[in-house]
């Protein structure tokens, strides 16, 4: 995986093959920070990376100057890179090694962006019990948008917090607001 932008662009990171992840691609995830970089001005926002994995999201709103990003992953060995990888490249990451739904039932700080990268497998219930808790828990800021990745198998057009979606070859992302 590599840094799109900003100032470690063209970083490579190599990650630990152990660990139990599926990275966003580096094609979907250029294609997701054009439309990002339309939106927000990065250095002015607070970031939530939910299923965190290798940090590859939050790295990259690092290096375009997101100073509040919060990584929230259960695997202990992600968080030891994420925090490994965010203190070599000078990155301002919070890690929260923490079950993602324990985390947004018991969380209470606010968010402009959230990203949020469960496993393909999971149910649609658990993709839209993800939705919910965002949404019932007023964890994001009025003008803020969920993020959720997800196979082109998976549909959460039918929530009604649901705005759009984008596919990138086998990966999709769906847009969620307020």
């Amino acid at each position: 995986m590599r840094i799109i932008s900003g100032k470690h662009k063209s970083k490579r990171l190599n990650a630990p093959k152990k660990l139990p992840v599926r990275p966003t691609t580096d094609m979907a995830k250029e294609a997701l920070f054009n439309i990002l970089n339309n939106s927000y001005y990065f250095n002015e926002i607070a970031v939530l990376d939910l299923f965190s994995g290798t940090g590859n999201i939050s790295f990259e709103f690092g290096s375009r100057g997101t100073q509040k990003i919060t990584a929230v992953d259960a695997h202990f060995a992600c968080i030891n890179f994420i925090n490994k990888t965010s203190n070599e490249l000078d990155l301002n990451i919070k890690t929260i090694k923490s079950d993602v739904f324990k985390y947004l039932e018991k969380n209470n700080a606010k968010f402009d962006l959230i990203f949020a990268d469960p496993p393909y497998e999971f149910k649609i219930d658990l993709f839209e019990k993800i939705v919910d808790l965002v949404f019932d828990k007023n964890i994001l800021n009025d003008e803020g948008t969920l993020i959720v990745e997800h196979s082109k198998h998976t549909n959460l057009s039918n929530h009604e917090h649901f705005s759009y979606s984008k596919k990138y070859g086998g990966n999709m992302f769906s847009f969620f607001e307020k």
